[in-house]
């Protein structure tokens, strides 16, 4: 993996389509977790746990398990209907088993036409558990991308891993595969590209793990107004500074925390506000990637 390193100054202006300021992208997580897994080794949590004493993974942990439920049966369709009614799209995340195991979740977003991003085969399986395995990362990543083929009907175009925890590896196997971009990368409020292995272009599309309700409301606990005030204050900034260059927004959602009813307010608050502005790009990532390609090569 290899990208360079160029300041924001140092760069090219950035046009997005129509003239606007912000591509703004609003992250629906869609993740499945199995209910054991083998071996007395703790199961990774994938964030702050509802109840602390982490278990064994072949113990079943029955409020975090149901928790996450949660999202599935009830919180993540608050979050559509939210969605719907102001006639925006989410980009959502989907991990394999989540498209085995809750396909009428999967179904009805490819029915609205929503996005589908590849997100690991299950989330307890972290990429990084293959650093020194590159066949093994390659083996699951195919996996992955097959069962995505299979449950949404097209190939996939872009890939986050679980946690966020890829290796050196991941973004030069996912180029042998023909995806066209990455959303691991932390690093920027603009889409650059990636140097490949294999020569084919890896677009970043970069995620966030700040403007997101796992830290938001589990890490940070802030309650309803203050994380609305995040998302808030994130929008404002990059659409004053994204009059001279387009910026990039993105937002992390998981259906079991923002998703509860005392926290739902937040987004339904910040989709109204963000829709009150001019020039911002309601963008999936496949888009911003495609865009780029065609127009912003040598952007950096």
């Amino acid at each position: 993996m290899h990208y360079p390193f160029v300041p924001m100054p140092q760069r090219k202006p950035l046009k997005w389509p129509n003239g606007a300021r912000v591509a703004l992208m609003i992250t629906t997580n869609l993740e499945y977790w199995d209910e054991v897994r083998e071996g007395e080794k703790p199961y990774y949590p994938g964030g702050p746990g509802i109840v602390g004493d982490t278990l064994a993974g072949n113990v079943y942990d029955n409020p975090n398990w149901t928790w996450r439920e949660y999202g599935q049966r009830v919180g993540v369709w608050r979050m559509f209907d939210i969605f719907e009614k102001a006639g925006v799209p989410t980009t959502c995340t989907m991990n394999a088993k989540m498209g085995l195991k809750r396909r009428e979740v999967i179904d009805y977003v490819n029915a609205k036409g929503w996005e589908l991003v590849a997100h690991n085969f299950v989330q307890s399986d972290l990429l990084t558990n293959y650093a020194h395995d590159i066949e093994g990362e390659r083996k699951l990543i195919r996996e992955t991308l097959d069962t995505y083929k299979q449950v949404v009907g097209r190939p996939a175009k872009g890939w986050l891993s679980s946690s966020l925890r890829s290796t050196l590896n991941t973004i030069d196997l996912l180029a042998e595969e023909g995806l066209i971009f990455i959303t691991d990368l932390l690093n920027d409020d603009q889409p650059y590209l990636v140097q490949t292995k294999c020569g084919r272009p890896m677009v970043s599309v970069p995620y966030t793990s700040e403007v997101n309700d796992f830290t938001v409301f589990m890490r940070q606990g802030k309650d309803v107004n203050g994380g609305f005030a995040v998302f808030k204050e994130q929008f404002d900034e990059l659409y004053r500074e994204g009059a001279a260059s387009g910026r990039l927004m993105n937002i992390g959602l998981h259906p079991h925390v923002i998703g509860q009813p005392f926290r739902i307010r937040a987004l339904r608050e910040f989709v109204d506000y963000a829709k009150s502005f001019p020039d911002v790009w309601w963008a999936t990532r496949e888009e911003i990637a495609e865009y780029y390609l065609a127009n912003h090569t040598d952007h950096i």
